[in-house]
């Protein structure tokens, strides 16, 4: 059923329809038609995460100091000006409004149609709110975040009754240099403004944004160069400039290295990094300087433990001779990172295309993330085929519920594993 284009042509009746199948999913009876499998998935994952689909939950609000504190540290705040230029200008006239969620799916931004945001504050769309999936259920903010893709929640599609008056169209806003998400951007408003080609009009805006990120990101990285040239023109030896993330803006006596893992206090003074050993860090405008030392490196480290049973996700920490160190996980590096301790022989990519997404084929995504994972794992993660050195020791924590196992993945595999741990 396509229910964009039947809301485009009789608004009530996809609502009527909409709320006969939710009504009949949600009690378990057999339906004549199917919800969409990105809904039916959705409330599946809600269900599973005690969320009331006649109450929902009440999450708590965010403080508007702490709601302040975020606005000024997301990235998206570089980008309101795209999404605002993109969005608002239709948004108000169409009584829709603009909501611009983070990470967490705390709603940082909301304008457009006053209407439409006094109605909002009924439902308790407000500025701190928390919109994520497993605490409000399925929509157009929590929804593209565990999916990582646009999605549009018409109506009854909307797990929480309370939710079923709205339809909301939301689109994933990822850091373009590493694939994080960094937020949600989302149209919302009631079901018969909404157009079949809202979805498209969202999705374009999103990919704005991210294109707007990677260029501020490579004009800060040539300011850092502007910066580095003289410096790293008077060293000897092996040096690096790098951001205040580990993106490099240039190098001396070395191969060019990407991106360098950094500790999150990093400080001034000797450390020891894993993709150069110990170095001596100092700060430069923009960035650090990194020296690398002529001894060699600490022995590898030997441990690693992958823990999957923090509220907040999952986490990885490396233990060796040369110390410890502690990475959060984006939900697409715990998947990878679980199937791999998993198997400890190794997946080949297409396995693990198979395993994420249910589709052999996709080895170039698969691909990227692991190059990615293998740039603060180092030679702890082997390729061809991709696996943890036999060295290492390997401890995996799961939650004490099984179906908390990665709730937010819909990776084929773990969801098999979940009912494997049952």
């Amino acid at each position: 059923m396509s229910v964009a284009r039947l809301a485009a042509v009789d608004a009530a009746q996809a609502a009527r329809v909409l709320s006969e199948v939710r009504e009949a999913t949600l009690a378990g009876r057999r339906v004549r038609i199917a919800p969409r499998p990105v809904i039916e998935q959705s409330w599946e994952r809600a269900l599973r995460s005690g969320v009331d689909p006649e109450h929902g939950r009440t999450p708590q609000v965010l403080s508007a100091d702490e709601v302040r504190r975020r606005r000024e540290e997301s990235p998206l705040r570089h980008v309101l000006p795209v999404l605002r230029e993109g969005l608002l200008s239709v948004a108000d006239v169409a009584r829709h409004i603009m909501v611009v969620a983070d990470a967490e799916g705390r709603v940082l931004w909301r304008e457009g149609s006053p209407p439409v945001l006094r109605k909002a504050d009924g439902v308790g769309f407000e500025p701190g709110a928390d919109w994520r999936e497993d605490v409000v259920g399925t929509n157009g903010v929590g929804t593209p975040a565990v999916v990582r893709r646009p999605v549009q929640v018409f109506a009854a599609e909307h797990f929480v009754r309370s939710h079923t008056s709205w339809t909301c169209t939301g689109a994933p806003i990822s850091d373009p240099r590493d694939g994080r998400l960094i937020g949600v951007v989302n149209i919302s408003g009631p079901l018969e403004t909404m157009h079949p080609a809202t979805l498209a009009w969202v999705s374009s805006v999103a990919g704005l944004a991210e294109a707007r990120l990677r260029e501020l990101h490579l004009t800060s990285l040539e300011r850092l160069r502007t910066v580095a040239a003289p410096v790293l023109a008077r060293l000897d030896g092996r040096a690096l400039v790098v951001d205040h993330d580990g993106w490099s803006a240039a190098v001396s006596g070395m191969p060019y290295v990407r991106r360098v893992s950094l500790p999150k206090s990093l400080a001034a003074g000797r450390h020891w990094l894993p993709a150069l050993g110990s170095c001596a860090v100092e700060p430069l405008a923009g960035g650090w300087l990194l020296r690398a030392a002529d001894e060699p490196p600490p022995a590898t480290a030997t441990r690693i433990l992958l823990d999957l049973a923090r509220p907040g996700g999952g986490a990885v920490t490396v233990s060796g001779t040369a110390g410890s160190w502690s990475r959060e996980l984006s939900p697409r590096h715990a998947e990878l990172l679980y199937l791999l301790a998993a198997h400890r022989c190794g997946r080949s990519a297409a396995a693990l295309a198979a395993d994420v997404f249910g589709d052999p084929s996709r080895t170039v995504t698969v691909r990227a993330e692991m190059s990615r994972i293998r740039r603060y794992l180092g030679t702890l993660l082997q390729h061809r085929p991709y696996r943890f050195c036999k060295e290492a020791e390997v401890e995996v924590v799961l939650p004490d519920d099984p179906g908390d196992l990665l709730p937010r993945s819909t990776a084929p595999a773990v969801e098999r594993q979940r009912g494997a741990l049952t």
